[in-house]
């Protein structure tokens, strides 16, 4: 397979702003590492690439097998690392076959994902926590208005939250077989998604037992999810909504932001301020933090 792709990537390996090119080769019948292509061949560029030709290519090869070429300046693949955008690209620069590398770009690249420094933990996992009480509470609320096939996926998606929180936590990007991992790492977590999935109680209960059981994990993780938030706000004593949400650290909660806001205010790890506006009983409101 590496012969017959050789002259696709020598030539992207001979451009003076290519970094590095990995090679994952797909080893089961189906593999989500390489969207079951045969084989895909990531190549690494500095950023502000000028080659805007093709981000991705596909290929057919002469013995019927397909590749794919996926090319990524250093800012794409360093969001896709810190902000768990794209778990696939962890086993590819960890599992894939150095084909070329300047400067040991990918030498010294693996070794950053598996030292994995607190700074980036503490915001991937203020990100997860985030989804995670967003998904809590929609499912919740779609819970108890009867809502249940809605408040099943809602669950679902937070306990997948839940334990990609948990794999960080322990120091670990999650992968994109993120429960082989949690069964290992947090097995009470993993408990509750195959209960949820695999019981044979009617739905209602099922869900009825997982609120009961998740409410005191959702709560044990409010300390470590809400750190890098509350590390933030600590740096003025008092914030506007806009403030907060347009912070460079905080763009990435994105959507879930508010809902996480309200949910640490309800915990009493963030006080609300009132102002007075020229409306008569109608107030500014604006937050600090209680740590």
């Amino acid at each position: 397979m590496e012969d017959l792709l050789r002259p696709i990537y020598q030539e992207r390996a001979s451009h003076a702003n290519t970094l590095g090119v990995l090679l994952l080769e797909k080893i089961k019948p189906e593999n989500p590492a390489t969207d079951n292509f045969d084989v895909v061949l990531l190549v690494i560029t500095k950023q502000n690439d000028n080659d805007k030709n093709a981000l991705v290519k596909h290929y057919q090869l002469e013995n019927g097998k397909i590749a794919a070429l996926k090319i990524a300046d250093t800012n794409q693949l360093e969001n896709w690392i810190n902000l768990g955008t794209n778990r696939r690209v962890i086993d590819w620069v960890l599992n894939g076959k150095v084909l070329f590398e300047r400067n040991e770009y990918i030498t010294e690249l693996k070794q950053t994902i598996h030292d994995f420094p607190l700074n980036n933990r503490k915001k991937r996992i203020g990100l997860e926590f985030a989804k995670l009480i967003r998904r809590f509470i929609d499912g919740k609320e779609l819970f108890e208005s009867g809502n249940l096939l809605d408040a099943y996926n809602n669950m679902v998606h937070a306990l997948h939250h839940l334990a990609r929180l948990s794999v960080i936590d322990h120091g670990f990007h999650p992968e994109v077989t993120v429960w082989n991992q949690v069964r290992k790492i947090e097995p009470e977590v993993y408990k509750l998604y195959q209960e949820l999935i695999e019981s044979r109680e009617s739905l209602k209960k099922r869900l009825d037992l997982l609120f009961l059981a998740s409410e005191f994990l959702v709560h044990s993780s409010t300390k470590v999810g809400s750190l890098h938030l509350l590390e933030v706000m600590n740096h003025n004593e008092v914030w506007t909504i806009q403030e907060l949400v347009t912070h460079p650290e905080l763009t990435d909660y994105s959507i879930d932001f508010e809902a996480l806001v309200e949910y640490l205010i309800e915990k009493k790890l963030i006080k609300v301020i009132t102002e007075e506006t020229k409306g008569l009983n109608i107030y500014h409101r604006k937050y600090s933090s209680h740590i």
